[in-house]
């Protein structure tokens, strides 16, 4: 089918069908208005297309997600999520020469300018990570005035930076909260560890990050780092369509990302974790309330608004999860709980029938709070992870043949003209 016909009144018109490699079918209405003079609507745009896109392709009912074509179970455990970046942006795998010049600038441009590292002063002590994040993302451009160039080197020049000096902003953002120094990016290291270094390093002391840690992050962050065109990918692309810098876009999507029901949700699940356990563990009750209609109460980490069987990437994250647990036997009431919790849904006639599995944002949050990393830090390691994704669909925005400012339109139904009186 090429196109299909519509009929508005007494006019009809052909609208051209889109069809993509994976046999997804749209309706190009591009024309529609100008025709007829309708706009369609579709609030939270669940069944509009906003882009044609070469990145990553998700399949909700079959629970299949592949970037540039690789199954994300291939893609865990085998490369590194610096590799993934760079397929993710370039469409391709690094060879042996390109890998070693990305990850040597990487670690280059690891380091912020010294003047930038007083502005964390200016943030109160208890400001929330991603508060931080954001500010300082939208900062960077100042100290890169060279971004707002079309010059495609500098473009991909810029991509590099921000991809090597979030994860410094990121760790900076944590020892502020907690009132310790600084830890400078280590040059050896690769781009995981070094962020666990300057995370978690003590001053004094040479640290060496535990492999099973190093692994589970690497992992954490291949899996969140892309996801489609979801709140905040779409964010940066609307941002990014008005030809704002790639800081400034990107710090549009981590504040989209912020949200509770977007990138806030595995912080949610501890804080739901934390809810249970003050009310004196009886995780069964919040269960039954779960399953109650009249009940506003819902289990935070359970179920995917895309994923309608299994979330491919909570298969993988559940046995780093286990590995991680087993490694630091640790013995916390929260952890404790939330493997109660997953053992019901995976059994409970009412979640499976539902497809309300454990999702990606329940492990997550479980691994982050056994790696010692506080809740509010969930969110910005998400960002963390996302980022890649990110850069990629700017990237391809801005390089796109239907590039133009994004401008969605609306049905008013305010008054009507009036008379000032």
């Amino acid at each position: 089918m090429d196109s299909i016909k519509v009929k508005i009144n007494d006019k009809e018109i052909n609208l051209p069908v889109i069809k993509g490699t994976e046999n997804e079918h749209g309706i190009n209405i591009t024309q529609l208005r100008k025709e007829t003079g309708f706009i369609t609507l579709d609030p939270g745009y669940a069944n509009t297309g906003a882009c044609i896109s070469n990145i990553t392709f998700i399949d909700g009912e079959k629970g299949i997600l592949r970037y540039r074509g690789y199954p994300i179970e291939q893609l865990a455990g085998n490369v590194s999520f610096t590799e993934t970046a760079f397929l993710l942006l370039n469409g391709e795998f690094p060879n042996i020469n390109e890998k070693e010049i990305f990850s040597k600038a990487l670690r280059k441009h690891a380091n912020i300018h010294e003047d930038m590292k007083r502005f964390f002063d200016g943030f109160p002590l208890n400001a929330h990570p991603m508060a931080t994040l954001s500010s300082m993302v939208t900062a960077l451009s100042a100290f890169h005035p060279e971004s707002e160039s079309e010059d495609e080197d500098i473009i991909d020049s810029n991509i590099i930076k921000i991809l090597a000096k979030v994860k410094t902003i990121a760790a900076y953002s944590y020892r502020k909260y907690n009132g310790l120094p600084f830890i400078y990016p280590d040059q050896d290291l690769n781009y995981v560890e070094n962020f666990l270094h300057m995370m978690f390093s003590d001053s004094q002391e040479e640290f060496h990050a535990d492999p099973v840690l190093v692994d589970a992050l690497n992992l954490l962050l291949i899996l969140h780092a892309d996801h489609e065109q979801n709140c905040s990918t779409s964010t940066v692309r609307l941002a990014g369509s008005s030809k704002s810098n790639v800081f400034g876009a990107i710090s549009s999507g981590i504040a989209a990302l912020w949200g509770p029901l977007h990138g806030g949700a595995n912080q949610a699940v501890i804080e739901m974790l934390k809810k249970i356990k003050n009310d004196g563990g009886n995780y069964k009750k919040y269960v039954e309330m779960a399953k109650n209609k009249k009940s506003s109460f819902r289990l935070m980490g359970f179920g995917h608004r895309v994923y309608k069987n299994y979330d491919p990437r909570a298969k993988i994250i559940k046995k780093a999860a286990d590995k991680v647990l087993k490694k630091l036997k640790i013995d916390d009431p929260l952890l404790n709980l939330a493997k109660e919790l997953e053992q019901i849904a995976l059994k409970d006639e009412y979640f499976i029938s539902r497809g309300l599995y454990p999702n990606v944002d329940f492990y997550s949050g479980i691994i982050y709070r056994a790696m010692g990393i506080p809740t509010n830090m969930f969110t910005v390691m998400f960002a963390l992870g996302r980022l890649p994704g990110w850069l990629a669909h700017w990237k391809e925005m801005l390089h796109s043949p239907d590039f133009k400012i994004n401008r969605p339109r609306q049905i008013y139904n305010g008054q009507t003209k009036r008379d000032l009186k």
